[in-house]
């Protein structure tokens, strides 16, 4: 997996000052996308045990409240083993710093066994993350006054309270 860059000191994409992570690779194309460049998969820098370090690192101020994963799209398939790798990590050494995530996949339809990107790594990506941004961005839906989304359609999705 490559990704297109590392924000350390994120405050638009979740809560709180935040570390954002975002992937490269993403299908949807979303008309008046944000960041147009990280569609393609080659975009950017691989992924390596150097940056998991970075990013844990990064990850280690109390002032630092999570992890946001965007991008590009964290949730194609080429992308999840790494993901679900990352957060895993992420959610052992911070039990407590939040995880949010940015798809534009829906998470009840194309994140469920049968869904158009379930791979075998889905549910375990999934139960890392606490809140899911699921929808593609709709440019004829942008709202400008909506916290943490784009466009009227796409969701927060608590998902801790979603799989209680």
């Amino acid at each position: 997996m490559n990704y297109g860059n590392i924000k350390n000191c994120d405050i638009a994409n979740g809560p709180g000052v935040r570390i954002s992570l975002f992937v490269s690779g993403c299908r949807h194309h979303c008309k008046g996308c944000f960041n147009p460049e990280t569609w393609s998969f080659d975009y950017g820098e691989p992924f390596t045990a150097r940056t998991e370090e970075q990013i844990l690192e990064l990850l280690k101020p109390d002032y630092i409240q999570g992890l946001t994963v965007l991008g590009g799209e964290p949730f194609e398939p080429e992308n999840q083993p790494v993901v679900a790798s990352l957060l895993k990590k992420v959610r052992g050494q911070y039990p407590n710093k939040d995880i949010w995530c940015y798809t534009g996949y829906l998470y009840d339809v194309d994140l469920i066994p049968g869904g158009r990107v379930f791979t075998e790594v889905t549910q375990e990506l999934l139960s890392c993350i606490d809140v899911l941004v699921d929808g593609e961005f709709i440019e004829a839906e942008k709202d400008i006054s909506l916290q943490f989304r784009g466009s009227r359609n796409q969701r927060l999705l608590h998902l801790k309270e979603l799989q209680a």
